[in-house]
Protein backbone atom coordinates (compact mmCIF):
# COMPACT_ATOMS: atom_id res chain seq x y z
CA UNK A 1 0.00 0.00 0.00
CA UNK A 2 1.17 3.61 -0.77
CA UNK A 3 0.15 5.45 1.86
CA UNK A 4 -1.53 9.28 1.17
CA UNK A 5 -0.95 10.08 5.05
CA UNK A 6 1.23 9.34 7.59
CA UNK A 7 -0.36 8.81 11.44
CA UNK A 8 2.49 8.80 13.93
CA UNK A 9 0.76 7.72 17.40
CA UNK A 10 -2.01 5.21 18.11
CA UNK A 11 -3.69 7.05 20.80
CA UNK A 12 -7.40 8.62 20.37
CA UNK A 13 -6.66 11.52 18.06
CA UNK A 14 -4.50 8.99 16.34
CA UNK A 15 -7.26 6.49 15.53
CA UNK A 16 -10.15 9.04 15.09
CA UNK A 17 -7.79 10.49 12.24
CA UNK A 18 -6.88 7.41 10.84
CA UNK A 19 -10.66 6.59 10.28
CA UNK A 20 -11.55 9.78 9.01
CA UNK A 21 -9.11 9.87 6.54
CA UNK A 22 -9.74 5.99 5.59
CA UNK A 23 -13.39 7.17 5.17
CA UNK A 24 -12.43 9.43 2.62
CA UNK A 25 -10.70 6.62 0.31
CA UNK A 26 -7.13 8.13 1.57
CA UNK A 27 -4.77 5.09 2.21
CA UNK A 28 -3.23 5.85 5.58
CA UNK A 29 0.07 4.41 7.64
CA UNK A 30 -0.81 4.55 11.54
CA UNK A 31 3.00 3.99 13.28
CA UNK A 32 2.19 3.09 17.03
CA UNK A 33 5.47 1.88 18.98
CA UNK A 34 3.51 0.00 21.43
CA UNK A 35 4.61 -3.10 22.38
CA UNK A 36 8.22 -2.69 21.27
CA UNK A 37 8.10 1.23 23.46
CA UNK A 38 5.86 1.68 26.25
CA UNK A 39 5.49 5.54 27.46
CA UNK A 40 6.04 5.41 31.85
CA UNK A 41 1.84 5.51 31.83
CA UNK A 42 1.03 2.87 29.26
CA UNK A 43 0.94 -0.77 30.07
CA UNK A 44 -0.94 -2.34 27.04
CA UNK A 45 -0.28 -3.17 23.38
CA UNK A 46 -4.08 -2.01 22.45
CA UNK A 47 -4.46 0.59 20.45
CA UNK A 48 -6.51 3.53 21.79
CA UNK A 49 -5.43 2.96 25.65
CA UNK A 50 -7.43 5.17 28.28
CA UNK A 51 -4.52 6.02 30.99
CA UNK A 52 -6.49 8.17 33.43
CA UNK A 53 -10.10 7.04 33.53
CA UNK A 54 -12.81 5.09 32.06
CA UNK A 55 -14.89 8.34 31.86
CA UNK A 56 -15.18 10.46 29.02
CA UNK A 57 -17.40 12.67 31.22
CA UNK A 58 -21.07 14.34 30.68
CA UNK A 59 -23.21 12.89 28.20
CA UNK A 60 -26.10 15.83 28.59
CA UNK A 61 -25.77 18.01 24.97
CA UNK A 62 -26.29 20.98 27.50
CA UNK A 63 -22.85 20.72 29.23
CA UNK A 64 -19.82 21.44 27.32
CA UNK A 65 -18.47 18.21 27.29
CA UNK A 66 -21.59 16.48 26.47
CA UNK A 67 -22.14 18.43 23.58
CA UNK A 68 -18.80 18.11 21.80
CA UNK A 69 -19.54 14.66 21.91
CA UNK A 70 -23.07 15.05 20.01
CA UNK A 71 -21.01 16.99 17.58
CA UNK A 72 -18.66 14.57 16.88
CA UNK A 73 -21.55 11.71 16.71
CA UNK A 74 -23.11 14.11 14.09
CA UNK A 75 -19.61 14.25 12.31
CA UNK A 76 -19.20 10.35 12.29
CA UNK A 77 -16.84 10.03 15.11
CA UNK A 78 -16.25 6.34 15.42
CA UNK A 79 -14.70 6.71 18.61
CA UNK A 80 -18.16 7.59 19.95
CA UNK A 81 -19.29 5.04 18.35
CA UNK A 82 -17.10 2.29 20.08
CA UNK A 83 -17.35 4.20 23.35
CA UNK A 84 -21.59 3.59 22.89
CA UNK A 85 -21.10 -0.35 22.37
CA UNK A 86 -18.81 -0.41 25.33
CA UNK A 87 -20.47 1.89 28.07
CA UNK A 88 -20.47 1.10 31.81
CA UNK A 89 -23.33 2.32 33.72
CA UNK A 90 -22.02 5.95 35.04
CA UNK A 91 -25.16 8.28 35.57
CA UNK A 92 -25.19 11.03 33.47
CA UNK A 93 -21.47 10.30 32.40
CA UNK A 94 -20.27 8.02 29.39
CA UNK A 95 -17.86 5.50 30.83
CA UNK A 96 -16.11 3.18 29.03
CA UNK A 97 -15.13 -0.44 30.03
CA UNK A 98 -11.56 0.35 28.74
CA UNK A 99 -10.38 -2.88 27.73
CA UNK A 100 -13.47 -3.82 25.43
CA UNK A 101 -12.83 -0.22 24.24
CA UNK A 102 -9.40 -0.49 23.36
CA UNK A 103 -9.49 -4.08 22.09
CA UNK A 104 -12.95 -3.27 19.74
CA UNK A 105 -10.90 0.33 18.53
CA UNK A 106 -7.70 -1.91 17.06
CA UNK A 107 -9.92 -4.53 15.39
CA UNK A 108 -11.62 -2.38 13.34
CA UNK A 109 -8.36 0.06 12.21
CA UNK A 110 -6.92 -3.13 12.10
CA UNK A 111 -9.74 -4.70 9.50
CA UNK A 112 -10.16 -1.29 7.21
CA UNK A 113 -8.57 -1.91 4.08
CA UNK A 114 -7.38 1.40 3.63
CA UNK A 115 -5.21 1.43 7.16
CA UNK A 116 -2.24 -0.40 7.39
CA UNK A 117 -0.71 -0.15 11.50
CA UNK A 118 3.11 -0.34 12.00
CA UNK A 119 4.77 -1.18 15.04
CA UNK A 120 7.68 1.19 15.06
CA UNK A 121 8.76 3.84 17.37
CA UNK A 122 8.81 7.05 14.67
CA UNK A 123 12.19 9.40 16.00
CA UNK A 124 11.77 12.18 13.37
CA UNK A 125 9.20 13.10 11.14
CA UNK A 126 9.46 12.23 7.42
CA UNK A 127 10.98 14.64 4.69
CA UNK A 128 8.50 14.11 2.63
CA UNK A 129 4.04 13.42 2.76
CA UNK A 130 1.37 14.23 4.67
CA UNK A 131 1.38 13.50 8.41
CA UNK A 132 -0.50 13.83 10.93
CA UNK A 133 1.59 13.68 14.55
CA UNK A 134 -0.86 12.62 17.12
CA UNK A 135 2.20 11.06 19.55
CA UNK A 136 -0.03 12.77 22.63
CA UNK A 137 1.14 14.53 26.17
CA UNK A 138 3.87 11.31 26.38
CA UNK A 139 5.56 11.57 22.78
CA UNK A 140 8.53 10.03 23.51
CA UNK A 141 12.07 11.54 24.17
CA UNK A 142 13.32 11.09 21.09
CA UNK A 143 10.70 12.24 18.75
CA UNK A 144 10.40 14.96 21.66
CA UNK A 145 14.06 16.15 20.54
CA UNK A 146 13.16 16.33 16.74
CA UNK A 147 9.79 18.27 17.70
CA UNK A 148 11.42 21.04 19.35
CA UNK A 149 14.16 21.91 16.85
CA UNK A 150 11.33 21.30 14.29
CA UNK A 151 9.32 23.99 16.07
CA UNK A 152 11.42 26.25 17.50
CA UNK A 153 10.10 26.66 20.10
CA UNK A 154 10.09 25.52 23.68
CA UNK A 155 7.73 22.91 24.32
CA UNK A 156 5.42 23.74 27.53
CA UNK A 157 4.75 21.01 29.91
CA UNK A 158 2.39 19.97 32.91
CA UNK A 159 1.88 16.80 35.27
CA UNK A 160 -1.12 14.84 34.85
CA UNK A 161 -2.11 12.30 37.52
CA UNK A 162 -3.78 9.08 37.65
CA UNK A 163 -6.41 7.63 40.07
CA UNK A 164 -6.34 4.00 41.60
CA UNK A 165 -8.52 1.41 40.84
CA UNK A 166 -10.26 -0.89 43.69
CA UNK A 167 -11.23 -4.50 43.32
CA UNK A 168 -14.71 -4.75 43.61
CA UNK A 169 -15.03 -7.75 46.03
CA UNK A 170 -12.46 -6.01 48.52
CA UNK A 171 -15.10 -3.44 49.07
CA UNK A 172 -16.87 -3.45 52.78
CA UNK A 173 -20.73 -2.92 51.18
CA UNK A 174 -21.75 -2.92 54.99
CA UNK A 175 -20.35 0.63 55.01
CA UNK A 176 -20.57 1.60 51.21
CA UNK A 177 -23.99 2.50 49.91
CA UNK A 178 -25.05 3.10 46.07
CA UNK A 179 -26.22 6.05 44.67
CA UNK A 180 -26.11 9.11 42.18
CA UNK A 181 -26.35 12.64 43.38
CA UNK A 182 -30.11 14.27 43.69
CA UNK A 183 -31.16 10.77 43.14
CA UNK A 184 -30.20 10.44 39.44
CA UNK A 185 -29.88 6.86 39.34
CA UNK A 186 -27.67 4.42 41.40
CA UNK A 187 -24.67 4.11 39.40
CA UNK A 188 -21.91 5.52 41.99
CA UNK A 189 -20.89 3.43 44.92
CA UNK A 190 -20.05 5.88 48.03
CA UNK A 191 -17.57 6.05 50.66
CA UNK A 192 -19.41 8.55 53.70
CA UNK A 193 -17.12 10.44 56.06
CA UNK A 194 -17.98 11.91 59.40
CA UNK A 195 -16.40 14.97 60.44
CA UNK A 196 -13.78 12.92 62.52
CA UNK A 197 -13.24 10.69 59.46
CA UNK A 198 -12.35 13.11 57.01
CA UNK A 199 -10.07 15.20 59.14
CA UNK A 200 -8.07 11.88 59.68
CA UNK A 201 -7.55 11.27 56.48
CA UNK A 202 -6.53 14.79 55.51
CA UNK A 203 -4.01 15.11 58.22
CA UNK A 204 -2.54 11.92 56.79
CA UNK A 205 -3.01 12.43 53.19
CA UNK A 206 -0.46 15.64 54.19
CA UNK A 207 1.80 13.82 56.32
CA UNK A 208 2.11 10.97 52.77
CA UNK A 209 5.25 10.45 51.72
CA UNK A 210 5.30 11.43 47.98
CA UNK A 211 7.33 10.59 45.43
CA UNK A 212 9.63 13.06 44.54
CA UNK A 213 10.44 15.54 41.44
CA UNK A 214 13.51 14.40 39.57
CA UNK A 215 16.15 17.12 38.93
CA UNK A 216 14.83 18.57 35.55
CA UNK A 217 11.22 18.30 36.57
CA UNK A 218 9.19 21.21 38.45
CA UNK A 219 5.80 20.45 39.89
CA UNK A 220 3.44 22.28 37.33
CA UNK A 221 0.02 21.08 37.42
CA UNK A 222 -3.11 21.24 34.94
CA UNK A 223 -5.51 22.87 37.79
CA UNK A 224 -8.32 20.63 36.07
CA UNK A 225 -6.19 17.27 37.44
CA UNK A 226 -4.45 17.83 40.39
CA UNK A 227 -3.13 15.53 42.49
CA UNK A 228 -5.52 15.15 45.52
CA UNK A 229 -3.23 15.98 48.32
CA UNK A 230 -2.12 19.27 46.30
CA UNK A 231 -5.22 19.93 46.64
CA UNK A 232 -5.71 19.23 50.49
CA UNK A 233 -2.39 21.48 50.95
CA UNK A 234 -4.89 24.56 50.01
CA UNK A 235 -6.69 24.21 53.04
CA UNK A 236 -8.51 21.16 55.67
CA UNK A 237 -11.86 21.22 53.38
CA UNK A 238 -10.88 21.94 50.22
CA UNK A 239 -11.75 18.46 49.57
CA UNK A 240 -15.57 18.30 51.26
CA UNK A 241 -15.73 21.15 48.65
CA UNK A 242 -14.19 19.55 45.94
CA UNK A 243 -13.93 15.92 45.00
CA UNK A 244 -15.43 14.57 48.25
CA UNK A 245 -18.28 17.14 48.48
CA UNK A 246 -21.63 15.33 49.63
CA UNK A 247 -23.89 17.43 47.79
CA UNK A 248 -26.89 15.72 46.68
CA UNK A 249 -26.33 12.23 48.70
CA UNK A 250 -27.70 11.12 51.76
CA UNK A 251 -26.75 8.61 54.15
CA UNK A 252 -28.94 6.05 54.15
CA UNK A 253 -27.97 4.96 57.46
CA UNK A 254 -28.90 8.67 59.06
CA UNK A 255 -31.03 10.25 56.50
CA UNK A 256 -28.77 13.01 56.64
CA UNK A 257 -26.69 14.81 54.29
CA UNK A 258 -22.85 13.23 54.74
CA UNK A 259 -19.99 15.53 55.65
CA UNK A 260 -17.88 13.90 53.17
CA UNK A 261 -17.67 10.96 50.39
CA UNK A 262 -15.84 9.53 48.33
CA UNK A 263 -17.18 8.35 44.72
CA UNK A 264 -16.01 5.07 43.08
CA UNK A 265 -16.99 4.48 39.45
CA UNK A 266 -17.62 1.22 37.60
CA UNK A 267 -14.52 0.42 35.24
CA UNK A 268 -15.79 -2.75 33.65
CA UNK A 269 -18.55 -4.17 32.24
CA UNK A 270 -18.54 -6.82 34.90
CA UNK A 271 -18.45 -4.26 37.69
CA UNK A 272 -15.31 -5.85 39.31
CA UNK A 273 -13.17 -2.94 39.18
CA UNK A 274 -13.72 0.52 40.65
CA UNK A 275 -12.23 3.85 39.86
CA UNK A 276 -11.98 6.07 42.82
CA UNK A 277 -13.38 9.40 41.59
CA UNK A 278 -10.98 12.55 42.02
CA UNK A 279 -8.02 10.25 43.45
CA UNK A 280 -5.26 11.80 41.05
CA UNK A 281 -2.31 11.10 43.28
CA UNK A 282 1.58 11.41 43.57
CA UNK A 283 1.62 9.18 46.68
CA UNK A 284 3.86 6.15 46.83
CA UNK A 285 2.23 2.93 46.52
CA UNK A 286 2.39 1.97 50.07
CA UNK A 287 1.79 5.29 51.09
CA UNK A 288 -1.67 5.02 49.44
CA UNK A 289 -2.62 1.78 50.19
CA UNK A 290 -1.73 2.75 54.09
CA UNK A 291 -4.18 6.06 53.84
CA UNK A 292 -6.74 5.26 51.39
CA UNK A 293 -7.90 2.01 53.49
CA UNK A 294 -8.78 4.99 56.50
CA UNK A 295 -11.74 6.07 54.36
CA UNK A 296 -14.65 3.74 55.64
CA UNK A 297 -15.25 0.49 53.08
CA UNK A 298 -12.06 0.33 52.18
CA UNK A 299 -10.66 -0.78 54.74
CA UNK A 300 -9.28 -4.14 53.66
CA UNK A 301 -9.56 -2.61 49.62
CA UNK A 302 -7.46 -4.67 47.11
CA UNK A 303 -5.71 -2.11 45.00
CA UNK A 304 -5.73 -3.37 40.95
CA UNK A 305 -3.73 0.08 40.12
CA UNK A 306 -2.11 2.59 42.33
CA UNK A 307 -2.10 6.40 41.35
CA UNK A 308 0.63 7.73 39.67
CA UNK A 309 1.70 10.91 37.80
CA UNK A 310 3.49 11.57 34.84
CA UNK A 311 5.00 14.51 32.47
CA UNK A 312 2.71 15.69 29.55
CA UNK A 313 3.74 17.17 26.72
CA UNK A 314 2.71 20.03 24.14
CA UNK A 315 3.43 22.71 21.79
CA UNK A 316 2.67 26.37 21.44
CA UNK A 317 -0.32 26.11 19.19
CA UNK A 318 -1.47 29.32 18.94
CA UNK A 319 2.23 30.47 17.59
CA UNK A 320 2.64 27.39 15.28
CA UNK A 321 -0.61 26.00 14.28
CA UNK A 322 -3.32 27.10 11.85
CA UNK A 323 -7.14 26.46 12.58
CA UNK A 324 -7.28 23.23 9.92
CA UNK A 325 -4.27 22.53 12.48
CA UNK A 326 -1.81 22.39 9.90
CA UNK A 327 1.64 23.36 10.98
CA UNK A 328 2.30 27.47 9.72
CA UNK A 329 5.97 26.50 8.51
CA UNK A 330 4.95 22.91 6.21
CA UNK A 331 1.42 22.93 5.83
CA UNK A 332 2.16 18.95 5.12
CA UNK A 333 2.46 18.56 8.56
CA UNK A 334 -0.77 18.62 10.99
CA UNK A 335 -0.69 18.06 14.63
CA UNK A 336 -3.57 16.58 16.40
CA UNK A 337 -4.92 15.18 19.90
CA UNK A 338 -3.34 16.60 23.83
CA UNK A 339 -0.08 17.17 22.21
CA UNK A 340 -1.97 20.57 20.70
CA UNK A 341 -2.93 21.67 24.36
CA UNK A 342 -6.57 20.40 24.24
CA UNK A 343 -7.51 18.43 27.32
CA UNK A 344 -9.11 15.61 27.54
CA UNK A 345 -10.09 12.25 25.74
CA UNK A 346 -12.87 13.46 24.22
CA UNK A 347 -11.27 17.18 23.40
CA UNK A 348 -8.26 14.86 21.66
CA UNK A 349 -11.05 13.12 19.50
CA UNK A 350 -11.90 15.98 18.19
CA UNK A 351 -8.97 17.32 17.14
CA UNK A 352 -8.40 13.74 15.57
CA UNK A 353 -11.29 13.98 14.09
CA UNK A 354 -10.53 17.66 12.18
CA UNK A 355 -6.86 16.96 11.51
CA UNK A 356 -8.05 13.33 9.55
CA UNK A 357 -10.49 15.33 7.50
CA UNK A 358 -8.27 18.05 6.36
CA UNK A 359 -5.33 15.44 5.73
CA UNK A 360 -7.67 13.62 3.53
CA UNK A 361 -8.87 17.25 1.60
CA UNK A 362 -5.82 18.23 1.45
CA UNK A 363 -4.22 15.08 0.00
CA UNK A 364 -7.34 15.62 -2.42
CA UNK A 365 -6.19 18.67 -3.38
CA UNK A 366 -9.54 20.25 -1.83
CA UNK A 367 -10.13 23.19 0.45
CA UNK A 368 -9.67 22.32 3.80
CA UNK A 369 -12.57 23.06 6.41
CA UNK A 370 -13.28 24.49 9.94
CA UNK A 371 -15.91 24.21 12.09
CA UNK A 372 -17.59 27.89 13.16
CA UNK A 373 -16.43 29.02 16.33
CA UNK A 374 -20.07 29.00 17.89
CA UNK A 375 -19.74 25.19 17.94
CA UNK A 376 -18.07 22.89 20.37
CA UNK A 377 -14.81 21.58 18.07
CA UNK A 378 -14.59 25.02 16.21
CA UNK A 379 -14.33 26.83 19.62
CA UNK A 380 -11.56 24.32 20.88
CA UNK A 381 -9.74 24.97 17.21
CA UNK A 382 -10.58 29.08 18.17
CA UNK A 383 -8.61 28.71 21.93
CA UNK A 384 -5.63 26.44 20.65
CA UNK A 385 -5.05 28.79 17.46
CA UNK A 386 -5.75 32.23 18.50
CA UNK A 387 -2.68 34.01 19.03
CA UNK A 388 -3.92 36.98 21.20
CA UNK A 389 -3.10 34.68 24.62
CA UNK A 390 0.21 35.26 26.23
CA UNK A 391 0.05 32.38 28.50
CA UNK A 392 -0.80 29.59 26.66
CA UNK A 393 -2.36 26.31 28.81
CA UNK A 394 -3.74 23.01 28.12
CA UNK A 395 -7.46 23.38 28.30
CA UNK A 396 -10.94 21.44 28.64
CA UNK A 397 -14.10 22.45 26.58
CA UNK A 398 -16.12 24.84 28.66
CA UNK A 399 -19.01 26.81 27.73
CA UNK A 400 -16.39 30.36 28.47
CA UNK A 401 -14.96 29.15 25.26
CA UNK A 402 -17.74 29.65 23.12
CA UNK A 403 -18.35 33.50 21.80
CA UNK A 404 -21.16 35.32 23.72
CA UNK A 405 -24.78 34.38 22.87
CA UNK A 406 -26.69 38.29 21.13
CA UNK A 407 -28.61 38.07 23.77
CA UNK A 408 -27.06 37.76 27.37
CA UNK A 409 -28.42 35.31 29.62
CA UNK A 410 -27.63 33.20 32.44
CA UNK A 411 -27.22 29.36 34.20
CA UNK A 412 -29.17 26.72 32.54
CA UNK A 413 -30.88 29.08 30.17
CA UNK A 414 -27.32 30.32 28.87
CA UNK A 415 -25.96 26.89 28.42
CA UNK A 416 -29.25 25.66 26.32
CA UNK A 417 -28.88 28.18 24.00
CA UNK A 418 -25.41 28.06 23.41
CA UNK A 419 -25.85 24.07 23.00
CA UNK A 420 -29.05 24.65 20.25
CA UNK A 421 -27.18 27.29 18.33
CA UNK A 422 -24.11 25.03 18.30
CA UNK A 423 -25.87 21.88 17.11
CA UNK A 424 -28.03 24.27 13.93
CA UNK A 425 -24.77 25.94 13.08
CA UNK A 426 -23.14 22.53 13.29
CA UNK A 427 -25.72 21.03 10.45
CA UNK A 428 -26.09 24.70 8.71
CA UNK A 429 -22.30 24.31 8.19
CA UNK A 430 -21.95 20.30 6.97
CA UNK A 431 -24.58 20.92 4.65
CA UNK A 432 -23.06 23.61 2.72
CA UNK A 433 -19.78 21.74 2.59
CA UNK A 434 -22.05 18.50 1.89
CA UNK A 435 -19.87 16.59 5.07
Amino acid sequence: MQPQIIIIGGGLAGCEAAWQAAQRGISVLLYEMKPKHFSPAHVSPLLGELVCSNSLRSNSIYNAVGLLKEELRRMGSLLMAVAEETKVPAGEALAVDRQAFATRLTSLLQNNQNIKIIREEITRLPDEGIIIVATGPLTSPALTEFLEKLTGAAYLYFYDAIAPIVDGESLNMEVIFRASRYGQGNDYLNCPLNQEEYYRFVEELLKGEKVPYRDFERPLHFEGCLPIEEMAQRGRETLAHGPLKPVGLIDPRTGKVLYAVVQLRQEDLAGTAYNMVGFQTKLKWPEQERIFRLIPGLEKAKFLRFGSMHRNTYIHSPSLLSPTLQFKKEERIFFAGQITGVEGYVESTAMGLIAGINAALFAQQKSLVVPPSTTAIGSLLQYITNPLPKNFQPMNINFGLFPPLPIPCKGEKKHKALAERALHDLEEWKASLSL
